[in-house]
């Protein structure tokens, strides 16, 4: 059993993000394709002699205690093993925290899957992903590890075929959205559904761009002026295409290279005080 183990928890982008319809318990019906990027949180995870579940992050006030995703994720994994260590987590955030890009849930997916090995629990990804639906509707889309088309409340994962060969540039202004407003305010069209819908196909860089959608875009866009310039300037500077990632406030360029991704951040950075991020696919 390893006592200690330092992971990366990646960030995430909605390529494409369909609201369907609404259930009865108030979830939302969607439909999303979801890739991994290469800008990662670092998660230490001890596994220790005094009993109970912390977790600490330099400089941000996380969400303490039982109301942290996190913790949550290491107490429900070891009820369900029926174990009672003590587990301390130390979270290095470089994931801009509440900003459409799954920083949260790719935490709490990052702890299931360090414990199942440290612990040597040898739960299958399948019971992971179970165990993840309870914490967050993205945790299992973390646990799974690949690029996903995500169905249901987005719980329902089935792999993509490979996605064309592009880098992003993440841009986030520093303002603050919330993701529950975004959808109460959303509209909802009668009679969406995964049947109707195009099937997310990508093989080319045009045709990714050509498949880039996110309904909730008409409520954060409309709200959140600022973030259409965003979406417009990425275009101006060379973006094949743009998007907002889940409910925003981050929305992404697709670059044909990183280089050209970077050379991008470099402009916008003596323009603007946005924090930008030119990232791979994973």
């Amino acid at each position: 059993m390893h006592n200690q183990i330092r992971v990366n928890s990646p960030a995430k982008i909605n390529l494409c993000l369909h609201v369907l319809g609404r259930y009865e318990n108030g979830y939302h019906a969607l439909a999303m394709a979801m890739q991994r990027v290469d800008l990662c949180d670092q998660v230490d995870i001890r596994i220790t002699r005094a009993k109970g579940v912390t977790v600490h992050c330099d400089g941000l006030a996380l969400a303490p205690g039982e109301d942290n995703i996190a913790v949550r994720a290491a107490h429900v994994l070891l009820a369900d093993a029926r174990l009672d260590v003590g587990i301390e987590i130390q979270i290095d955030k470089r994931i801009p925290v509440a900003a459409g890009l799954g920083g949260g849930s790719s935490n709490a997916a990052t702890v299931l899957l360090a414990l199942n090995a440290m612990l040597e629990l040898n739960m299958t990804n399948q019971r992971l992903q179970q165990l993840g639906a309870q914490l967050g509707a993205d945790v299992p889309f973390f646990v799974f590890q690949r690029p996903a088309w995500a169905t249901g409340t987005g719980t329902d994962l089935a792999p993509l075929p490979p996605l064309p060969d592009v880098a992003y540039l993440l841009v986030n202004p520093g303002i603050s959205v919330s993701t529950a407003e975004v959808y109460q305010s959303l509209q909802l069209t009668k009679g969406g559904e995964l049947a109707n819908l195009p099937r997310f196909s990508v093989v080319t860089k045009e045709d990714l761009c050509a498949a880039l959608h996110n309904d909730l875009e008409r409520v954060t866009l409309k709200r959140h002026p600022l973030l259409q310039q965003i979406k417009q300037r990425l275009l101006q500077l060379g973006a094949r295409g743009a998007l907002m990632s889940g409910s925003g406030a981050t929305l992404f360029g697709v670059f044909d290279a990183l280089g050209q991704a970077q050379s991008a951040a470099d402009i916008l950075a003596a323009e603007t005080d946005w924090w930008t991020c030119p990232v791979s696919p994973l």
